[in-house]
């Protein structure tokens, strides 16, 4: 009988093929397990959060650029104090601006912790949770509503997601419900698969894409219909004009009314408990 060299079934067991599919690490990342990673992604995410009964949502969008009060002013007085020194006017000019600006666009962080604190406050966890605040998991009004969530005792869920420059997620969220996704269509999918509110604050591309992408699918009935509520009317009066809009027969009326627009997170909430309580 010949003897098998011991060096031939070692680089059987090195070999990467040799490997259980799911140890497979450069296979996993192939663009042939592409269909495997997606579904993976959606199921794994949907498991823990039925393992801890979360039931129903309300989904908070908004800038993650938006700063607490207190890191605003602090930034705004440091800035003060070094009143431009060796800095070029102009430059000391316009960074004071967009403090100052910053300053103003806090109030939203705060708007934003209120909401996710009323709606904590209501928010009853056994075996089903309803009402659970929902963010992208990163700063800003991300965290902010994550944070109003957990000053209530309640449970929040971050939906975090994998970035070029990685974004750490916020402490506020509860750590069994932190998430970090790879696929931004899996990430939208879970925002409002169990999602009975969506608020939009003040931000950016990515705020505006997931606001008209959730108002798209409940047009559509794609979904049924939820609350979809805007916090700052003077803000969204300026980026989106509804009354355009319908004058100009590229939405309806009632295309129109898909939105509410309120000023503060306590009236947003408000609405959603309203609007639930009287359901």
């Amino acid at each position: 009988m010949n003897q098998v060299p011991s060096e031939s079934i070692q680089a059987i067991l090195d070999s990467p093929t040799y490997r259980l599919a799911e140890y497979d690490g450069p296979f996993m990342e192939s663009d042939a397990a592409r269909a495997a990673r997606l579904a993976l992604e959606f199921m794994r995410v949907d498991h823990y959060l039925r393992e801890h009964h979360i039931d129903s949502t309300v989904v908070v969008f908004g800038g993650a650029r938006v700063r607490s009060p207190e890191a605003a002013r602090a930034a705004l007085e440091a800035l003060e104090r070094q009143a431009g020194k060796g800095m070029d006017p102009r430059e000391y000019e316009q960074r004071l601006a967009r403090a100052r600006r910053d300053v103003e666009l806090s109030r939203y962080y705060e708007e934003a912790r209120t909401l996710g604190r009323m709606l904590g406050e209501h928010c009853r966890c056994g075996e089903r949770c309803n009402l659970v605040v929902v963010t992208g998991g990163g700063p800003g009004i991300m965290e902010a509503a994550n944070r109003g969530a957990s000053e209530a005792g309640a449970p929040s869920v971050g939906f975090n997601i994998r970035l070029p420059t990685e974004q750490l997620p916020n402490p506020y969220i509860t750590p069994t419900l932190a998430f970090r996704f790879h696929y931004f269509a899996l990430r939208k999918m879970h925002f409002l698969l169990r999602a009975r509110a969506l608020v939009t604050f003040p931000g950016g591309y990515g705020t505006l894409d997931e606001l008209f992408e959730s108002l798209n699918l409940v047009l559509t009935r794609t979904i049924d219909p939820i609350p979809i509520i805007l916090v700052g009317r003077e803000h969204w009066r300026r980026v989106i004009d509804f009354d355009y809009l319908v004058e100009g027969g590229f939405i309806t009326e009632a295309d129109r009314d898909l939105v509410t627009v309120v000023e503060t997170g306590a009236e947003a909430a408000r609405k959603i408990l309203d609007y639930y309580s009287a359901g």
